[in-house]
């Protein structure tokens, strides 16, 4: 009980440390993702910079219902480095019962996808990601994001790319997508609340 007891305390500090710097009201949404390894490259991404929450729309049904059995589900936390259990995850079945979520909570959605006709195209450098609530949506690694994530999201943000490859993989984007955004939205939260 005690060796429990000296375990938790570190962390609870550490915990009290970080509190001011996370990104309050930012969710990642991933939709559909094909691999468990990427889901949870992503969740320790998430983690580690401070976004809020990490919804999923996992329509082939391959992850625990439950947020408590996704925390000690060991193909997720091995990837994750045990950042899922210490992150809000959440399921839904669908693309339109994720959307319909996010917008009954006020939301405001982007996509992370090459420019789409029709949408407002910005390059990550040029966006400002300071809304109060915002979710950034992530999409499958082969067929990107669906039609009607897209048309839910108000912009479509891209990722400046210099090289032959013009892809990267959805841990390395979640990455860079997010480092952009959390940078952004600490720098509002320290504005707004006179913090250094």
């Amino acid at each position: 009980m005690a060796s429990e007891s000296n375990e938790k305390n570190p962390l609870r500090a550490r915990a009290n440390e970080i509190k001011n710097a996370q990104c309050k009201n930012l969710i990642v949404v991933l939709e559909n993702p094909k691999t468990l390894k990427n889901i949870g490259s992503v969740v320790r991404n998430v983690n580690a910079l401070g976004a809020e929450k990490v919804y999923i729309v996992d329509e082939t049904n391959v992850l625990p219902h439950d947020w408590q059995d996704m925390r000690h589900w060991n193909p997720l936390s091995k990837p994750s480095a045990s950042a899922i259990k210490w992150s809000f995850v959440k399921r839904f079945d669908s693309t339109g019962a994720c959307i319909q979520h996010l917008e009954h909570n006020q939301f405001v959605s982007i996509a992370t996808s090459p420019h789409v006709k029709g949408k407002v195209n910005i390059d990550l450098s040029e966006g400002d990601f300071t809304q109060k609530r915002l979710a950034v949506w992530f999409g499958n690694e082969s067929r990107g994001l669906s039609a009607q994530a897209i048309e839910s999201s108000e912009l479509c943000v891209s990722i400046p790319m210099f090289g032959l490859i013009e892809s990267l993989n959805l841990g390395t984007s979640s990455g860079i997508v997010l480092y952009e955004i959390t940078k952004q939205r600490r720098a509002f939260q320290d504005r707004k609340y006179g913090r250094n």
